[in-house]
């Protein structure tokens, strides 16, 4: 076995403590800062064996003065980087891979809330030389909103579904990757926008390199859309994606999504579903969030479809970066 930063590390039989580099792109994410920071702050994970790639993306905002002085104040290893040739969250991730010094990449968002164990839990799995790719979970962080409370009864953000897909990957809020992985596959697709996710898991399993593993427990949390404009960003961006990954590894399209579809659905839902749970609703039965989860559903499968069929893959997106 050769004496490279990509050796197994070796550790007593009861723990594997490989050097991990955490990435977090960040774009105008100032406000999101302190919480971050703290819950990176508080990993269980041996903070000598871990740095934190924090990547500001040309935001207009103070992000990287404070990332600068955040490097300097914490009792953490933080790496402030900058990318400001590509606005791309999948660029941003690239630098930070390049600048990264660890055997395993573990990756997250400025707007995520790593729980205390995520990142030793996300780590446990590699212990296992076969795995290449470990995807943790992804849940709600407390929501009182009417959008907030159907995306959570739905796990809209579950890793669940994306590992369920025939061809399952994990998504970048809470995904570790082999460090030499990377090494043979070639970094993210810079100038993506959205799908980059899916696209290096597949080229990944598909050199057969290792296996993905789920980590249920290493969780992260995440805040959903609270109004109607961010929910349709949100699904019009799944339906971009679609159309990316189609282009770039011929995944089937989603059938089309009409409005004479939709018209059927309301009408369906207010003559036969609403007067039952109305009833199942004065009885204690059903909530406000059963009673509207058709129409929500409805318009976010709208949002997705409109989303597929008005995307345009970005100039230069088949492009790999490599190491």
């Amino acid at each position: 076995m050769s004496n490279t930063s990509d050796t197994i590390t070796n550790t007593t039989e009861s723990r594997y403590l490989p050097k991990v580099s955490v990435v977090v792109p960040i774009y105008n994410g100032e406000e999101d800062l302190r919480e971050l920071l703290a819950c990176l702050l508080a990993q269980t994970y041996p903070s000598s064996l871990v740095e934190y790639l924090l990547v500001d993306n040309n935001s207009s905002d103070n992000t990287l003065k404070c990332l600068q002085t955040a490097a300097e104040q914490y009792p953490i290893t933080i790496r402030p980087l900058s990318e400001n040739k590509i606005q791309s969250s999948y660029a941003a991730r690239n630098t930070g891979i390049r600048a990264a010094t660890g055997e395993i990449i573990a990756f997250t968002d400025a707007d995520c809330r790593p729980q205390p164990q995520w990142l030793e839990l996300l780590v446990k799995p590699f212990k296992d030389l076969d795995v290449a790719i470990v995807a943790g979970e992804v849940a709600s962080l407390p929501g009182k909103t009417l959008l907030e409370r159907f995306a959570d009864r739905n796990e809209t953000l579950s890793q669940k579904h994306t590992l369920a897909n025939k061809r399952p990957y994990g998504q970048t809020a809470n995904l570790a990757i082999r460090h030499i992985a990377l090494q043979k596959v070639g970094l993210f697709r810079p100038y993506l926008t959205t799908g980059g996710d899916a696209d290096i898991c597949w080229r990944i399993q598909q050199e057969y390199i290792g296996r993905l593993e789920f980590a249920e427990l290493a969780i992260v949390q995440h805040r959903h859309r609270t109004t109607f404009k961010e929910l349709a960003s949100q699904w019009r961006r799944y339906g971009r994606s679609n159309r990316y990954l189609h282009e770039l590894h011929g995944i089937d399209l989603m059938r089309a999504i009409t409005l004479s579809e939709c018209f059927y659905g309301l009408a369906r839902w207010m003559f036969k579903e609403v007067p039952k749970l109305s009833l199942k609703a004065a009885l204690g039965k059903a909530s406000i969030i059963d009673l509207l989860s058709t129409p929500i559903g409805l318009f976010t499968a709208r949002a997705r479809y409109y989303g597929q069929i008005s995307a345009q893959m970005p100039e230069n997106a088949a492009q790999i970066d490599w190491l």
